[in-house]
């Protein structure tokens, strides 16, 4: 057969034959390069290795290369997740995110209101026996498809619902702030204890990956000497009416809603707990928003290093978000800092006699599908989280004390914590 008639053979063949065999082709030829560790992780049941799909690459060495979502584990295997409560951070964070997320699921909702509940559930294929109010809530403990519930509630009802979630046997990852009160918080550690549950708060920005990078810089010291810390998250709420806005629900105003992010990112990115604080607050008289909570919440925290880290939070200007960590060889800012999504991460340091300002490459994650999967992994691992409820609690207690001086007008002293705060590092694949 001559070329002409080879050629005009190849063009007469049906296109999805061809396609099918070249593939089937590359397909076969490239088992012999399965891994050892993929091999590993295939023969083991219920592990995403097993799931791990290599695809030869499109581009020149030159290139980076493409990335491939996943592995993801299958439905059955995923830890089952149970939602407390379905407002505005359910809804628009919360459960997205399963679509995102490598090893859970949403598997029961729990909502006053049974209307948007099953319409909710019939979106995320819950099934309606998995439907829950407030009152029926213990019920949960006899769900087996329950592992963990995830609580999004006003902040004066984490304590309670972390209690009766305890009693019934499941696992808690619960909203920050952890509660209204450090008595609370102890309380909430105390249940999840005795009911040999684990309990963990959800401290988005400790598994997102800018934050990540920047602790690793701190640990290697690529900044050299840490000596201060400058941050501000604000916003300008409108209803007066909602939860945030009443102290019986909130526990308090900005300070702890979106002041907290710059205390615990001062905390968990310089890797120290503080000796003491300072605090001021304005709370206007002629604006209904605030005539409960403050408005705005100024504190400055010392380190036992000598790092200061000055803070603002608010709930009356446009949305600010931004924190710069600043040592003696470098500094590392995340502008904007704190949103669910659109970080930046820029840092400066001295390369070969001169100021170089760059902007790493990292990849975006959905900060809540990485939460999750770590809670997720601690379960299946039975590993300590992260960020457990001593987390919670040390924040609160630091949380009261601004508060302290906010109100006497001097700075407040700190103990050192006794107990271990954090878990081991996180886990997120």
């Amino acid at each position: 057969m001559n070329g002409q008639t080879r050629g005009f053979g190849v063009c007469k063949a049906n296109r999805r034959d061809f396609l099918r065999v070249a593939a089937a082709t590359v397909a076969v030829s490239g088992m012999g390069r399965l891994s050892k560790a993929q091999a590993s992780g295939a023969s083991k049941a219920g592990s995403t290795g097993q799931n791990a799909v290599e695809l030869s690459p499109l581009h020149a060495s030159t290139e980076a290369p493409d990335k491939t979502p996943g592995p993801f584990d299958p439905p059955s295997e995923r830890i089952g997740f149970a939602i407390v409560g379905l407002g505005h951070l359910s809804l628009g964070q919360i459960l997205p995110a399963f679509g995102k997320s490598k090893h859970c699921r949403p598997v029961a909702v729990i909502s006053g209101d049974r209307s948007k509940a099953g319409k909710i559930a019939a979106q995320y294929g819950i099934k309606d026996s998995s439907i829950y109010d407030y009152k029926s809530y213990e019920d949960i403990g006899r769900n087996p498809d329950v592992q963990v519930i995830y609580i999004v509630l006003p902040n004066s009802m984490h304590a309670e619902y972390v209690l009766r979630g305890a009693k019934s046997g499941k696992h808690i990852l619960c909203e920050k702030p952890m509660a209204t009160s450090s008595a609370d918080c102890e309380r909430m550690i105390t249940a999840c204890k005795a009911a040999n549950v684990k309990l963990m708060i959800a401290y988005r920005q400790q598994y997102e990956p800018m934050n990540r990078a920047i602790v690793k810089m701190v640990r290697d010291r690529k900044l050299g000497v840490l000596h201060g810390m400058i941050a501000t998250n604000a916003q300008n709420q409108g209803d007066p009416w909602q939860w945030r806005q009443k102290i019986a629900l909130s526990g308090g105003g900005c300070l702890p809603d979106v002041g907290i992010y710059c205390l615990n990112a001062a905390r968990f990115l310089s890797g120290e707990e503080p000796s003491e604080v300072w605090g001021t607050l304005h709370q206007p008289k002629d604006d209904p928003r605030f005539k409960e909570v403050e408005e705005t919440c100024s504190f400055m925290v010392k380190f036992p290093s000598g790092l200061i880290a000055t803070c603002s939070s608010g709930y009356g200007t446009h949305r600010s978000q931004w924190i710069r960590l600043e040592g003696d060889q470098g500094w590392a800012e995340l502008n904007p800092a704190f949103g669910y999504t659109g970080l930046k991460l820029r840092t400066s340091t001295v390369q070969d006699g001169h100021d170089v300002v760059s902007e790493p490459s990292i990849e975006a994650s959905d900060q809540f599908a990485v939460e999750m999967d770590h809670m997720a992994l601690c379960v299946r691992n039975n590993l300590r989280p992260h960020t457990p409820g001593e987390e919670g609690l040390q924040d609160q207690r630091i949380i009261e004390a601004i508060y302290d001086s906010a109100r006497t007008g001097k700075s407040v002293s700190l103990a050192q914590p006794q107990e271990v705060i954090r878990g081991p590092e996180p886990l997120t694949s």
